[in-house]
């Protein structure tokens, strides 16, 4: 049996970051009242030395530091300098956040921030504009003959159609060092190199280092603390052509450097020259395991696709391998084709997606020594949204499986997973309602777990993208 607690209604439909705003305009007013106060001089704490306020400061939940640092000129500092996260980092305070990507239509995107110990949502400042230096020009129009091969990319990497001056549209995202990056996209009619980096600590975006090529949907994985991108797709003369290019981005130097292409061995086997021109090889998905990047593959014609198994990448040799059959043949698909998965303590887990309203989605891990995909989880709290770009997400944070996904109000629900003692990941159940539910179709030889509504928000029509973990 199995079970969904509920965390209670929605919070308030007022942004923490407005409500921030708020009271930096009413500090900057008590600030000019009392100007002839000298910040620079006076302790962090009165009657405290600042070493040992740093060290209560390190120790204090990170949701306050957002109105910590409106206290004066000094606090600000303080809670702003990275010598107060190392101090957290070492004395084992660090905190991990869940972030989320969502969208209303096409031309509103919008990153929210939840904390899981509190359940309260933060909005984060909007990325800052891009100039395209060409006169603005329909995609439709750009891509020509291949029409075709636009529309599918954007349908079948979940995309709908919308305007096509959209910035960010087709942008990746990762996070590293305790930064979120979104990386190219398309705007107007180019597929963009640039690359943008969320500093929480800053409470700021800023522009780093560039791709070598404009990239759109391509993949992203972090191995050995380094960021790679493999695949997308990029601007060619004749329309936006598929990459089999990668490259690997370095936070601490800021500089890119070249990965071997991959291979997709697959798309040589086809049996004629036919074939072999009419479909085309893309990555649908990208996550490190085992020390080493898995990569998945699949060869497409409008409307077609099919899967042809993955690649891995081996840093250490710097090279290519085949994945084993089991295991690219059989990883769950999201979305015509593109693959979602998680690591957590080590296993590999997916999400395969209901292809009917009247059965439900499966959790399924990958068990290496038989490479085989095994259900552990029959029943996955999805609602019908078939309307949706993404229904759902999956995140891994505080050791558990989380879903980030719509409830039957369509408020977005984050649920975490209460395994059992020597059971992970657990049971869920098909509700994520104010009440209890009970489950009793739990696969072969599992105990009792609990799904837990951790965050929920009442979001309107927003959609959602995309998810990243930051700790700190």
């Amino acid at each position: 049996m199995g079970s969904v607690l509920s965390s209670g209604s929605p919070r308030s439909s007022i942004d923490y970051y407005d409500e921030l705003l708020v009271l930096q305009s009413e500090t900057c007013k008590k600030q000019k009242i009392f100007s002839r106060f000298d910040e620079d001089s006076a302790r962090l704490i009165p009657a405290f030395p600042d070493e040992l306020s740093i060290q209560i400061l390190a120790r204090l939940p990170r949701l306050h530091y957002l109105k910590m640092r409106l206290v004066s000129r000094k606090w600000k500092e303080t809670i702003m300098d990275p010598e107060l996260y190392k101090l957290r980092k070492e004395l084992g305070m660090t905190e991990q956040w869940l972030y989320v990507l969502t969208k209303v239509e096409e031309e509103n995107i919008v990153w929210r921030a939840m904390d899981p110990l509190s359940g309260k949502w933060l909005r984060l400042p909007p990325i800052p504009n891009i100039t395209i230096e060409e006169e603005p020009t329909s995609l439709w129009k750009m891509v020509g003959p291949r029409t075709k091969l636009a529309e599918f990319i954007r349908g079948w990497l979940g995309e709908k159609s919308g305007s096509d001056n959209t910035q960010f549209c087709g942008s990746s995202i990762a996070a590293i060092d305790g930064c979120l990056y979104v990386l190219g996209g398309l705007s107007r009619a180019s597929t963009m190199k640039n690359v943008w980096r969320f500093d929480p600590i800053q409470m700021a975006w800023s522009e780093v280092t560039p791709m070598s090529i404009g990239r759109a949907y391509c993949k992203t994985s972090i191995l050995n603390n380094k960021l790679y991108v493999v695949g997308g797709v990029t601007r060619g003369t004749g329309g936006l052509i598929p990459l089999q290019s990668a490259e690997v981005f370095d936070p601490y130097t800021g500089t890119w450097s070249q990965v071997p292409s991959m291979p997709f061995s697959r798309a040589h086997l086809l049996p004629n020259a036919f074939l072999a021109d009419m479909l085309k090889p893309i990555a649908t998905g990208m996550i490190s395991y085992m020390g080493r990047l898995h990569v998945t593959q699949s060869l497409y014609s409008w409307p077609f696709f099919f899967d042809a198994g993955g690649e891995i990448y081996d840093p250490e040799t710097n090279s290519w391998a085949d994945m084993p059959n089991g295991m690219g043949d059989g990883w769950p698909q999201r979305q015509a084709g593109t693959k979602l998965s998680v690591v957590i303590d080590g296993e590999l887990y997916a999400c395969d997606p209901s292809t009917s309203p009247m059965d439900s989605g499966k959790i399924k891990v990958y068990d290496q020594q038989e490479d085989a995909w095994k259900v552990v989880i029959k029943n996955v709290p999805i609602h019908d949204s078939t309307n949706s770009d993404s229904p759902y997400l999956l995140a891994g944070f505080h050791g558990k499986l989380h879903v980030i996904t719509k409830d039957e109000n369509c408020h977005v629900v984050v649920l975490q997973a209460i395994p059992p003692d020597d059971l992970c990941p657990c049971q869920l159940s098909t509700s994520t309602s104010g009440l209890l539910h009970e489950v009793s179709d739990s696969p072969s030889g599992s105990e009792s777990v609990v799904w837990k509504a951790i965050g929920t928000r009442d979001l309107g029509p927003a959609e959602l993208v995309s998810c990243q973990v930051l700790e700190m």
